[in-house]
């Protein structure tokens, strides 16, 4: 387990489980009548019954101290009592044949019975999840028959190893499935906020800046001369903050991954034209920010190569399991041959920013050009990386 997933999960604990915990007690509680209950019945079997009111007692007063800690909502205060909670079990149960006898204790439930013994196996699967749980109740199983010296499996006259498993299994999956649920919880109300604080802040960009940049765009056309360059580039930022702040106000719905569209609007700006879907286009952070330097290198190839007076356009298309993103211009193409020469000169832009980064990825580069009719690259791409499972 990572130290972000631990780190997590002991976030959650006083909350996600609480419930949990505090139900356990109840029954913990529940267990001790029973277990009196029963001492009030065998006691005349025992062959020591002070001995067996004393633990018995003992019972009594570590379930309550036991009941008070595990209630608490800090969950690193749980470790030690869990483990001290088995044991005690483990110790209880070795203790049946100090008061009794073999004939009984081959044939009866060990001194604090197994009903008050799946205790320590409800608390370390609600501690640590199914896997040490069910470890738990084997262990607390094997002790169980090695006590009363049973060393047949039959389940017809002693459930005890699958009713034990089977509560370690059971409680341990609705523990990790609370902590997972409150996880995700968490992360809709983060999102909820950020999406919230965005929204507002597009307000306040919208009042403010985008209004000044409107009044510069129409001012300085109205004057004209050189105000009218002035003019022309506040309106370039007019534009691209408005799809920015509408980009924005539709929320990725999970942390580590990142819209591709907004992520090539910032990697374009007002160097190319950028067309893309409507909706975000969701893909993990890191391919993301692969594929926005792929663009980086070809609108870079644009400036330096294409000419003067070449515009670019950037495309992005989304195909569900695949993003497709196209680079174009209108500039003065590549002669052929050009790439290949260039390589051996030791310029190395298309052969590893582009078509490097895009094998990379596990994806595909096409080139179409011609000299005088400009270069368009489409960079085909997997969202996710192969083999890796997403939601």
């Amino acid at each position: 387990m990572t130290d972000q997933r631990m780190t997590d999960r002991a976030r959650a604990d006083p909350t996600a489980v609480r419930p949990i915990w505090r139900a356990a007690q109840v029954f913990r509680l529940a267990t001790v009548v029973y277990a009196v209950g029963y001492q009030i019945v065998s006691v005349d079997s025992y062959t020591r019954p002070m001995l067996s009111w004393v633990l018995v007692a003992l019972l009594t007063v570590w379930s309550g101290a036991a009941a008070i800690v595990l209630s608490r909502d800090t969950a690193r205060e749980r470790t030690w009592p869990v483990v001290a909670d088995i044991a005690v079990v483990v110790s209880l149960m070795a203790a049946t044949r100090l008061v009794a006898d073999a004939d009984f204790y081959t044939t009866h439930q060990t001194l604090p019975t197994t009903l008050w013994a799946t205790n320590a196996v409800v608390s370390a699967a609600i501690l640590r999840g199914p896997l040490i749980g069910v470890t738990t109740g084997l262990l607390i199983s094997v002790v169980g028959a090695v006590v009363r010296g049973r060393s047949d499996l039959d389940l017809g006259s002693d459930a005890t190893a699958p009713i034990l498993l089977s509560v370690g299994l059971a409680i341990g999956l609705a523990a990790n499935t609370a902590r997972r649920s409150h996880r995700q919880l968490e992360r809709a109300t983060r999102l909820a906020a950020a999406t919230a604080e965005r929204e507002r802040l597009g307000r306040e960009v919208h009042d403010g800046v985008l209004q000044v940049l409107a009044y510069v765009r129409r001012r300085g056309n109205e004057i004209g001369g050189p105000t009218a360059e002035l003019a022309h580039m506040a309106g370039e930022q007019e534009v691209a903050l408005r799809e920015l702040i509408s980009e924005q106000s539709v929320p990725v719905n999970d942390a580590d991954s990142a819209d591709l569209r907004s992520v090539l609007r910032a990697e374009t700006g007002t160097r190319a034209s950028l067309s893309a879907p409507g909706v975000p286009v969701s893909m993990p952070r890191e391919r993301a920010h692969e594929i926005a330097a792929i663009v980086r290198t070809a609108l870079s190839n644009v400036a330096l190569h294409a000419g003067p007076a070449a515009t670019a356009f950037v495309l992005v298309e989304d195909l569900g399991e695949t993003v497709v993103v196209s680079v174009r211009d209108d500039g003065v193409g590549i002669a052929p041959g050009r790439l290949e020469q260039a390589e051996t000169e030791g310029r190395m832009g298309v052969s590893r920013s582009i078509r490097g980064r895009a094998a990379a990825l596990g994806g595909t580069v096409t080139l179409d050009t011609a000299p005088g009719e400009g270069v368009e690259w489409e960079i085909r791409v997997a969202k996710h990386a192969p083999g890796r499972e997403h939601a």
